[in-house]
């Protein structure tokens, strides 16, 4: 047993020093980036923001939006083939912005060879798994990488620059970061296994930048300042679950309760994720995942606006006119406290969907 006294930080201990700008408006900033990724040598430019692989947001529905936006979604990987290659048949432009998901065993692999054998233009495949930390892990992206060295390879979950150095060098392209972060993950509160997002993300990009490699902040975005915070530490793709929560482009019905409307949402990890999916939870594991009914929010596309207008306000903060320049010019302060909430609990929310 060790112990590390180095203070790790997360979203809420710190805001973004304003800095003198010559920028007069949000709209002379440039949200789009461009990436060479390491392995597969393609290019990539949109806004680098990805609906996280839940089967809530990963939907065709919500891929179609945020395509439109240039933006990216990691689907959930319970869609059948059929329904991919039913979706691949109308909307073939937008597999461009899609990442097919799977996890690391035989019957998830066999089915990624079945769609892309199928849909054979998906750009984007994400090796998603709670623990990046296994051998076995490592051995699935390396399987992954040598069948498909043309697809851009995300995978992950892991939170350490050792971790995320292995990764790159086993074959993805970008490495997806956070354990514990999200608002439907129980996983610190189940194992006590965790880390603060925000020094994770830092840490992080720093051992995938210098091997040429990209990281994916994964978790712990509640507002649009965090987004902002999470590229400002480094992140060069921000995942998004919660926050694209509660959509009409989300699955499930609108539920009706005294008179306001939710969603339900749930972690993927949850009891009832797992019963969906799995039929019960494995008597060798425990839940590391809550389910909440959440408002219902209408179109994505406000809530996209809402995010990027934010963003593009934190560039004209600190003079950068381009969203690759955040970072350069990021100073994060400590503070104990984010904003003054006295009239908070008062706010007059505006009525959606009817």
């Amino acid at each position: 047993m060790r112990i590390e006294y180095d203070v790790k930080l997360d979203f809420a201990d710190v805001l973004i020093r304003p800095k003198r700008s010559t920028l007069h408006s949000r709209s002379e900033v440039t949200l789009d980036r461009e990436f060479r990724f390491r392995h597969a040598q393609t290019t990539w430019r949109g806004i680098p923001v990805i609906a996280a692989n839940m089967d809530h947001t990963g939907t065709f529905a919500m891929a179609e939006v945020l395509a439109e936006h240039h933006l990216l979604t990691a689907m959930d990987k319970f869609i059948k083939t059929e329904d991919w290659v039913h979706f691949a048949k109308k909307h073939s432009a937008v597999l461009s912005s899609c990442f097919f998901s799977l996890g690391i065993s035989e019957h998830d692999v066999e089915k990624l060879h079945d769609v892309m054998k199928h849909v054979p233009t998906i750009a984007f495949i994400c090796l998603d798994v709670a623990n990046g930390y296994t051998e076995r892990f490592v051995a699935c992206l390396e399987h992954i990488r040598e069948t498909y060295p043309d697809k851009v390879i995300m995978a992950g979950n892991v939170v350490t620059g050792e971790m995320v150095e292995e990764l790159i060098l086993s074959g993805a392209d970008i490495v997806k970061i956070g354990i514990g972060p999200g608002s439907v993950c129980t996983t610190r509160e189940k194992t006590g296994v965790g880390y603060p997002q925000l020094s994770a993300i830092i840490e992080c990009a720093d051992a995938a930048h210098g091997l040429g490699g990209q990281v994916c902040a994964d978790g712990g975005c509640v507002t649009g300042g965090d987004v902002a915070k999470a590229f400002s530490a480094g992140a060069d793709f921000v995942m998004l679950g919660g926050m694209f929560a509660g959509h009409d482009e989300c699955s499930g019905e609108v539920i009706d309760v005294h008179g306001k409307k939710f969603k339900r949402f749930y972690g993927m990890s949850s009891t009832e994720a797992m019963e969906k999916h799995h039929g019960s939870v494995a008597d060798y594991r425990a839940s590391e995942g809550r389910s909440v009914d959440v408002p219902y929010r209408g179109p994505v596309k406000e809530t996209i606006h809402d995010v990027l207008g934010g963003l593009r306000s934190t560039c004209t903060y600190v003079g950068a006119q381009r969203l690759k320049e955040l970072s350069k010019r990021t100073t994060f302060i400590r503070v104990t406290r984010q904003r003054n909430e006295s009239f908070v609990h008062y706010e007059v929310e505006k009525e959606k969907g009817g």
